[in-house]
């Protein structure tokens, strides 16, 4: 079946408002998607009718604790875990990042090394510079080339070693869109000795996880940017997770999950995770009716379905901005390359900072980002920390054909005018 966009948007009431009659396009999506009519239906229904504690004897307790479980075991099979005991719930993924990292930590001695890159989200930096910092343990840095926005792997068998504890690193950069062949690293990770934290949340709403075949030792996402709620998830084998001891207090105890998922959790955001799981289902199974009758199944044939179709996004999105004069496109530009991106675009404009033209664009009520939305390293790298960072523009599955050559044609005017 062909992928239906409007089907698809349908469901996401968000996507049929308008602004002084404007219709309102969403870029702005690496910073958080919308949510389908689902997401919103269970967190109301949840408020209303099972709001509760866990662990309780009575009703809403009850229907709180089978709630959450199904939220565990519904995420285990959208990511390919091989038990919802591996799944880790909290309020986001910068927050789960650093409870692991100084669980992690109890174990590191001074004169450990830890490896991060400079194309990650601050939030796959940060805590592990700090755990360095906190245990004495020495930061080495792995680069990218900034023509195309590449990791530098031919230098990370010379940065690996004895005494390497961690890799961390992104499945897909959140300010250029590439994607890392985590598959191919992760060997070289566990020949060294090494365990591997991937940073899934860019990655997540473009295309299928299977940890397992990931080769990743622990891995983190964030339903608000795959059409859930604000919260995060971590998974993490489950007997490193096992092994590893928790920063708790005493009642929550020792078992698994429940050890990492400090306080209570956001019971109508777990509600909500079940309604974008629920989309996802649904997409799979409408959209590529095959063989396969699982939810899991389906959950993998609609992120390959999405996938695919913004591979066209990517397409017009590189192929509209390189015909601009005066701007400059940073990462994979080659259409021949499309699979080692996702559809955010970022790109300088000679003349005219970021915000002017985020400004503009929002004039136009077309939402998309600028500076260096948290991506400081790579910002860094490229030297563009003090010209304002870059525009950002990012499609998800939702977004369309017509929204992207409004968008182009937009720039263009915008720089015609400046």
């Amino acid at each position: 079946m062909s992928f239906e966009v409007d089907r698809i948007r349908s469901n996401f009431p968000a996507l049929a408002l308008s602004d002084e009659g404007q219709s309102r396009v969403y870029l702005d999506n690496p910073a958080g998607t919308q949510v389908t009519q689902g997401v919103i239906d269970r967190m109301a229904d949840y408020l209303c009718r099972d709001n509760a504690n866990c662990g309780g004897a009575f009703r809403t307790a009850k229907q709180t604790d089978e709630i959450l479980a199904r939220a565990h075991l519904e995420m285990a099979g959208f990511i390919g875990a091989a038990s919802p005991r591996e799944i880790i719930m909290g309020p986001n993924m910068t927050s789960l990042t650093f409870s692991l990292s100084r669980a992690l930590g109890r174990r590191f001695s001074p004169g450990d090394e830890l490896i991060v890159t400079r194309l990650d989200h601050d939030a796959n930096v940060r805590p592990w510079i700090r755990l360095a910092e906190d245990c004495g343990a020495t930061v080495r840095w792995l680069d990218f080339n900034p023509s195309d926005c590449r990791l530098c792997l031919d230098a990370l068998p010379q940065l690996l070693n004895e005494r390497t504890r961690v890799v961390a690193m992104g499945l897909a950069s959140n300010l250029v869109g590439t994607i890392n062949p985590i598959a191919e690293i992760a060997p070289m990770v566990h020949e060294a000795g090494a365990l591997l934290f991937v940073d899934a949340v860019h990655y997540a709403p473009h295309g299928p996880i299977d940890v397992a075949t990931l080769g990743a030792d622990f891995l983190v996402c964030s339903p608000y940017k795959f059409f859930g709620p604000h919260m995060g998830v971590l998974w993490g084998r489950e007997d490193l997770l096992a092994s590893l001891e928790a920063y708790r207090v005493l009642p929550a105890g020792d078992c698994l999950p429940g050890k990492f998922e400090t306080g209570t959790q956001s019971h109508e955001a777990q509600a909500g995770l079940l309604g974008t799981l629920d989309y996802l289902e649904w997409l799979g199974r409408e959209f590529d009716r095959g063989t396969g009758t699982t939810r899991s199944e389906n959950y993998r044939r609609a992120m390959t379905l999405i996938r695919d179709y913004e591979q066209g996004l990517s397409r017009g999105l590189l192929d509209g901005l390189s015909e601009i004069e005066r701007v400059r496109i940073w990462g994979v530009q080659d259409l021949e390359r499309l699979e080692e991106r996702v559809p955010t675009v970022s790109f300088s404009v000679d003349g005219l900072s970021p915000r002017r033209v985020s400004e503009a664009l929002a004039r136009a009520n077309i939402f998309v980002w600028e500076g260096h939305s948290y991506a400081v390293e790579v910002v860094e790298r490229l030297g563009l920390a003090d010209r304002g960072g870059v525009v950002r523009v990012g499609a998800v599955h939702y977004n369309t054909t017509a929204e992207i050559e409004k968008t182009i044609r937009e720039i263009a005017r915008i720089i015609d005018r400046s």
